[in-house]
């Protein structure tokens, strides 16, 4: 039965414990609110950008830049965008168990991978699937040139035809509370499809279609490949400030319980000595 001095320790080390997971959780909604301000800032521009190459690429015959290319699916690539740090939940977890169901889906095609995080490089790099690239402590200070750096081998590997599609598994920020595992094929891209009814105006082009793919097509790539980089990000964030909110909260549950019991410690103490000197004096 452990004694008081060990109910005391335990309760000044769970203490302890809480204002670490405190802290994170204030570090955690700082960042919080900057990284959803900077997704809610990429999330028109992507959305208008993906609208205005889906129109283009509706409208126009001339479907021969490389990125346009719909080839029969036998090679996949798959991005898994991780976090690079624990503690925030299932957020990791449930990205790996998607990317596994994935590969399970494919499991007849060749699989390519390139991991974005820690957590999902150090997974699949004891697993037998060819990683081609990994990009690691990038979301400590997230830029535009490492979504540039991961959209360039995307194309290239695309345009030399070693992949016929490209997958992109990521978590997207809804809410504080809660993030949505998103699957998304980002190339090739799909043409819009117009409505019932619905007739499709043409446009007068200064420049050759090709050539404006040529500008569009790789700058579209890199915004969405940002914006999914912004999207894990900001729900990495707020999975920890709520895992960090839950441990505060059960430390709390826990400081309360181990002090009910010490005080019961403490009291059966008391009466026990109270008994015994009570008991001595009766006997003299």
């Amino acid at each position: 039965m452990p004694t008081l001095l060990d109910i005391r320790r335990r309760i000044r080390s769970v203490k302890n414990t809480q204002q670490i997971t405190r802290a994170m959780k204030m570090v955690a909604a700082a960042r919080l609110r900057r990284a959803q301000e900077r997704v809610f800032n990429a999330r028109p521009y992507a959305n208008q950008m993906l609208t205005l190459l889906s129109s283009l690429a509706a409208r126009t015959e001339q479907r021969d830049h490389p990125l346009l290319a719909e080839r029969p699916v036998e090679k996949v690539l798959l991005v898994l965008v991780t976090g690079d740090k624990g503690l925030c939940g299932a957020f990791n977890t449930n990205l790996i168990r998607a990317a596994q169901s994935y590969l399970e889906e494919h499991r007849d095609k060749k699989v390519s991978m390139i991991t974005v995080g820690r957590k999902g490089r150090d997974f699949f790099r004891r697993r037998p699937v060819e990683v081609l690239s990994e990009s690691v402590n990038i979301f400590s200070r997230l830029e535009f040139s490492h979504a540039q750096g991961v959209a360039a081998q995307i194309i290239d590997l695309y345009t030399r035809e070693a992949v016929d599609a490209v997958d992109f598994i990521y978590n997207e920020s809804k809410t504080v509370l809660t993030q949505r595992l998103t699957r998304e094929r980002y190339l090739p891209i799909k043409p819009m499809t117009p409505t019932a009814g619905e007739a499709l105006i043409d446009y007068i082009y200064e420049e050759p279609a090709s050539e404006i793919f040529g500008v569009l097509l790789p700058r579209y790539v890199e915004v969405e490949v940002y914006r999914a980089l912004l999207e894990s990000a900001a729900a990495e964030f707020a999975a920890r400030m709520t895992a960090m909110d839950a441990a505060s909260n059960n430390a709390a549950e826990m400081i309360d319980s181990l002090t009910l019991h010490m005080n019961r410690v403490r009291q059966a103490a008391i009466t026990r000595e109270i008994i015994e000197v009570v008991s001595g004096a009766a006997a003299l």
